[in-house]
């Protein structure tokens, strides 16, 4: 009996590949629309993403093609496609401003990039997409009921983002012993994560590197420009105890005040 069942079960199974194949290669565009749906609500994406694909341009300005676009949209989700997910979903809310599906899309496109989106260390491009779209849902949905939800998927975001941006000003400054120009460029860069990301939690860090950056610079540059820099040198000294008094790197930054002071003291002599 257990033989004859699993017979029956494999028997349907081929029959139902046989159809869809049927329906894919030779069915005309309203059987493989229904094939479509069928695959789709038995979770089958994959199968109905071939149909939806071969359908699309047949459906264009039609009533369907709204239900389509949804269900191409959720079907890549589904499938883990994100980054078409984040499109598709985008395009939708786009071409569909009406629709009762609009801000489930819209919450969808912004958690497609958010899922697509590498690790902080990679590349930011749908870091960046998701953190615009889930403040495009946050502006557009303040009642929505994934609102709590799209906060702290924007916290995240935001977060990464901060740690990129320290991190890549960091590097610069490590780097510097082989490409001088890089410590103008972690300046920059230290610069730009303090006005970008306010109150941020690398503040305190951020304004040592960046005072050693601007000290390193001073000390290594041509007498013709080493006052200007010391003077601004000093300055970022000047920031960070201002802003920490108590640092933990108050101790190092006292030592490379005093640097300063002597180099310009030698220059004002010279």
């Amino acid at each position: 009996m257990k033989n004859l069942a699993y017979i029956a079960v494999m028997l349907l199974v081929l029959s139902s590949c046989g159809e869809y194949q049927k329906v894919l290669n030779k069915g005309t565009v309203e059987e493989q629309y229904k094939m479509a749906v069928k695959m789709y609500e038995a979770q089958k994406y994959s199968k109905a993403l071939r149909l939806f694909e071969k359908i699309t341009p047949s459906y264009r300005g039609k009533p369907q093609m709204e239900r389509i676009q949804f269900m191409v949209s959720q079907s890549n989700f589904n499938e883990k496609n994100y980054g078409l997910a984040g499109y598709y979903f985008n395009r939708f809310t786009g071409n569909y401003p009406k629709s009762s599906k609009r801000e489930e899309a819209a919450f969808l496109s912004a958690l497609s990039y958010y899922k697509a989106a590498p690790s902080y260390s990679l590349d930011p491009t749908d870091t960046n997409k998701a953190l615009e779209a889930f403040q495009k849902f946050i502006d557009n949905y303040p009642d929505s009921d994934k609102i709590e939800e799209a906060n702290k998927y924007h916290a995240e975001l935001r977060t990464k983002l901060e740690k990129k941006s320290f991190e890549i000003a960091k590097t610069y400054y490590r780097t510097a012993d082989y490409d001088p120009r890089n410590y103008k460029a972690a300046i920059v860069a230290f610069d730009n994560l303090l006005e970008d990301f306010l109150g941020t939690k690398y503040k305190e860090e951020a304004l040592y590197y960046r005072l050693k950056a601007a000290h390193d610079l001073a000390i290594k540059s041509r007498q013709r420009k080493k006052a200007e820099r010391i003077k601004n040198a000093i300055k970022a000294y000047q920031k960070l105890k201002r802003n920490f008094p108590e640092s933990k790197f108050m101790e190092e930054s006292n030592e490379m005040l005093a640097t300063l002071n002597k180099e310009q003291e030698q220059l004002a002599k010279s």
